[in-house]
């Protein structure tokens, strides 16, 4: 008999559950479900083993319960085929936030940036392991710290734009100085 990992409502993995302790458990036929062996998981119906647990609901317990369209959303499935997605991973935008402004502006600030990019490179690792809340938390902090890479970046340049600005009025003030003492 095969022990199981399934991901629950909220994206989390959990395990290892015989198939009778999975009835327990009263996951859905739209559970995703994986067992050494497998090359990939599969919902809990497909499985040859755990399709007894579908036959007769009330004898196992099993309560049948299709999440809402919102609730589908939320935990990062994909409700036309009850497959997890994966979650945007920001690597592009991290790395440009990361070199960009350093070339441009040398910024060490900017380097702020490598917190999102290490971020950035776990989401879809995580997701490959079927770590699917995981994967969905560094995809979450990747974007913040490329957020604050990118409004550092910005408020750097404003302040290299308004540095260079003050610097030609002094000039030009002391030039106007320098022309009103001579007369």
């Amino acid at each position: 008999m095969n022990r199981y990992f399934y991901i629950d409502t909220e994206g989390k993995q959990k395990g290892t559950f015989s198939p009778d302790e999975l009835g327990q458990e009263q996951i859905k036929k739209e559970t995703l479900v994986w067992t050494q062996g497998m090359e990939q998981w599969k919902r809990a119906d497909e499985v040859e083993e755990l399709a007894r647990l579908f036959t007769g609901d009330a004898a196992f317990g099993v309560r049948e319960q299709v999440p809402s369209y919102g609730q589908a959303q939320q935990i990062g499935y994909n409700t036309a085929t009850a497959a997890p997605q994966m979650p945007r991973s920001w690597m592009v935008e991290s790395i440009l936030v990361t070199i960009l402004p350093f070339m441009f502006c040398s910024s060490f600030f900017s380097l702020l940036g490598i917190i999102a990019i290490v971020y950035a490179a776990q989401v879809e690792s995580f997701f490959n392991r079927g770590d699917y809340a995981a994967a969905a938390e560094a995809s979450r902090a990747a974007g913040k710290w490329t957020r604050i890479a990118m409004w550092i970046a910005i408020g750097w340049v404003l302040l290299i734009i308004i540095t260079i600005i003050l610097l030609f009025v002094f000039v030009g003030s002391m030039a106007g100085l320098g022309e009103l003492l001579n007369s």
